[in-house]
């Protein structure tokens, strides 16, 4: 049924964004303003809900979490265009509901809007190499051996925590999840648009690659 698929993709999309912003709150409180040791306790709980999230849902929705990650699949013609829009308005959706939900756990004030900037060309370049290197990851472990698809990525964005100056979002949904939270892991909504051109671009010179080498 279609109905499970969806399900399974708004349960992953909001298992995932709630522990990148839940971990980003938890290891703000018990980092006593050591913001290395923040971002690494974000960075090992983001890394490993990926492949928790993408082991339990691959067989059911393919494990997207992700709007470029739906884009590329419709245009390998793996999903239609209805599954696509479904898809992407449940992953926007799932992301708004677990920022409130952690919100919530962690009593703060439910509805927020973020202050930290993250802007320039530098924020573009990065999610550019962040989400091209996600995409050919996806893509090229599954051609390769497709049981190594979620350790791959859990791995993938672990580091790119770390080698990229934009933290590696690589991810519109949890994108815009993140200007709704003024919190550790908060982006603020004038700095979407240098995350969501970096993201496409990357996307597609992924495709562009993939096809290229196949």
């Amino acid at each position: 049924m279609k109905i499970k698929k969806y399900i399974a993709e708004f349960l992953g999309t909001f298992f995932l964004v709630a522990t990148v912003i839940g971990s980003g709150i938890m290891g703000d409180n018990l980092s006593s303003g050591n913001v290395a040791v923040a971002l690494l306790g974000n960075t090992i709980a983001t890394g490993a809900i990926l492949y928790v999230i993408i082991k339990s849902f691959e067989d059911l929705s393919g494990a997207h979490f992700n709007p470029i990650v739906s884009i590329v699949f419709y245009f390998l013609k793996e999903i239609n265009l209805k599954d696509l829009l479904f898809y992407l308005i449940i992953q926007f959706i799932a992301g708004f509901f677990a920022v409130i939900f952690i919100h919530f756990i962690f009593e703060l004030s439910l509805l927020q809007i973020s202050s930290k900037p993250r802007m320039g060309i530098s924020m573009v370049l990065s999610e550019i190499i962040a989400s091209l290197g996600l995409i050919l990851t996806i893509l090229m472990v599954r051609k390769n051996n497709k049981s190594n698809v979620a350790i791959s990525v859990a791995l993938f964005i672990t580091a790119g925590y770390w080698f990229t100056s934009s933290t590696s979002f690589a991810n519109p949904a949890v994108t815009l999840a993140r200007t709704f939270t003024d919190t550790f892991t908060g982006i603020s909504p004038e700095s979407i648009i240098y995350f969501f051109s970096g993201q496409l671009i990357g996307l597609f010179i992924a495709l562009y690659i993939y096809k290229f080498l196949r």
